[in-house]
């Protein structure tokens, strides 16, 4: 079990602090790149690959969550498994022969009204159960704005990132031909593989 990182307000909250003291000067530079740092992670599909940028500063522990299943591989050979033209592709949870893959223990929902679920955005998957998300995610491919929350960590869906290469390959995703097999709906009928996911820095 990995132990919690504590806040970033906690060390912004330090700085006057270390200012005065003048114990700031070998770490600036680090809280400066920290506050700022950008994270990537490509999605390599059978369909194309979609490059996603995550926003770790409004949603730390959702995009700590999504990394940690990459850096495991947990995603390689998963498919989406739900995919409804005008609304999202679902997947990450599911092998081509729809069987569950394993999951850590879930996560506390991690909305914020800066982050809506609109076209190209990546948002976690949950059950009914508010804080139930753990490996499923899906990417809008339209407004959704009725997944949206207007309060902090109330209700809605997780918004932690969008695509910034690859939006034709969400778009040719979402047009495949998909039928029913029981207990799915909104199968594709040939499955999208995720072959691999990785952070590209």
């Amino acid at each position: 079990m990995s132990l919690p990182t504590p806040p970033r307000s906690l060390f912004r909250s330090l700085i006057p602090a270390l200012l005065a003291l003048g114990l700031l000067g070998p770490l600036q530079g680090w809280a400066q790149t920290d506050a700022h740092h950008e994270v990537m992670v490509k999605l390599s599909t059978s369909e194309g690959d979609i490059v996603l940028a995550l926003e770790p500063e409004k949603a730390p522990k959702t995009v700590a969550n999504f990394v940690q299943y990459v850096k495991e591989g947990a995603y390689n050979g998963t498919v989406f498994h739900r995919v409804i033209n005008g609304f999202m592709i679902q997947g990450g949870g599911y092998t081509p022969t729809l069987d569950e893959k394993p999951t850590h223990a879930p996560i506390p929902l991690e909305t914020s009204p800066d982050l809506k679920n609109e076209r190209g955005t990546i948002a976690m998957a949950r059950t009914m159960a508010t804080n139930s998300a753990t490996n499923q995610f899906f990417i809008n491919v339209s407004d959704n704005h009725s997944l949206d929350t207007t309060q902090p960590n109330a209700n809605g869906y997780a918004v932690f990132g969008h695509v910034v290469s690859g939006m034709e390959v969400v778009d040719k995703i979402k047009a495949v031909p998909t039928t029913n097999h029981r207990p799915f709906r909104d199968v594709p009928v040939t499955p999208v593989v995720i072959t691999s996911a990785s952070l590209t820095h």
